[in-house]
């Protein structure tokens, strides 16, 4: 539990659009299931005095605060608005934005990223699927019934690939502390050093998995800066130069980032990497 537990209220803004209604009832039903807080509220604008799910929704976050305890949201708004968003949400004082809108410009996600960290907000995403702490609370849209609760952090870049892990991490009685999708944008808010900074600090966490992509380096800045065991999976081995593959940041320019030359760094680090999603049960036991 190291963004949220099952005693966080969090509010969904976008919440009478077709997805936030969708993902208020499944994370309310998950809430119930552990004995949860879950959604309290939703927001979207022009819309208060509206129910959502049987959650009340409101104008505004501040005006959902002066009803409801709450210091995480979760956001389900279009691309344009996005950014306002997180910032609203920052400005009113929440400690945590999930933001899984994809398509927000890149240059939204900078001003909004920037003004979250001034005001102690923390942003996981944009463009990620949440993150869920099994048995305790979901934020966002992973499926539940692939996890279990255990030791095992894990931290993706994809949402997909997430699911396939966790599945195969349950499958061979490794249970999950939490899963965080970080988002596979140019330019995202926590980064996999944001997130193992958090495991190496709960106790519940005893090793974490790495799920990676081509483009960029932030693979291997987490992997060097934990003390945690940590194994890898990198996705996109085959992928071509200057091609991108499904994410915006995931792009190879200049001979950097590519699969190959991320796989060799982490592995000069110590760090196992698994050549298939299979593989990533056995170097978890094996760094335990």
């Amino acid at each position: 539990m190291i963004y949220g537990d099952r005693s966080t209220g969090v509010i969904v803004t976008g919440a009478t659009g077709k997805q936030g209604a969708f993902h208020i009832a499944l994370m309310n039903e998950y809430a119930r299931k552990v004995g949860g807080v879950g959604v309290v509220a939703g927001v979207t604008p022009g819309k208060a005095g509206q129910e959502v799910a049987g959650v009340p929704v409101y104008n505004s976050i501040r005006d959902a605060l002066k009803k409801h305890d709450a210091s995480a949201s979760v956001l389900f708004v279009p691309g344009f608005a996005a950014g306002d968003s997180i910032m609203e949400a920052a400005s009113a004082g929440l400690s945590l934005v999930v933001a899984i809108t994809e398509h927000i410009p890149v240059h939204d996600t900078m001003r909004a990223i920037s003004y979250a960290r001034i005001h102690g907000c923390d942003v996981i995403g944009p463009n990620c699927p949440g993150l869920l702490s099994p048995g305790e609370i979901k934020m966002g849209i992973m499926p539940v019934h692939l996890s279990s609760r255990g030791h095992i952090g894990v931290i993706s870049r994809s949402g997909t690939l997430t699911y396939e892990i966790v599945d195969q991490l349950t499958r061979a009685g490794l249970g999950q502390s939490t899963i965080v999708g970080i988002g596979g944008d140019p330019v995202i808010g926590q980064t996999f050093r944001d997130v193992l900074r958090r495991f190496e600090e709960d106790d519940q966490t005893k090793a974490v998995v790495i799920l990676g992509e081509v483009g960029g380096s932030l693979e291997e800045e987490g992997a060097r800066a934990t003390d945690l065991p940590v194994a890898a999976y990198i996705a996109g081995i085959s992928a071509p130069p200057e091609k991108r593959m499904g994410h915006a940041g995931a792009i190879i320019e200049g001979g950097e980032g590519d699969a190959r030359s991320k796989i060799a760094r982490l592995k000069e680090m110590g760090v196992p990497v698994a050549s298939r999603p299979s593989e990533v049960p056995r170097l978890i036991r094996e760094i335990l």
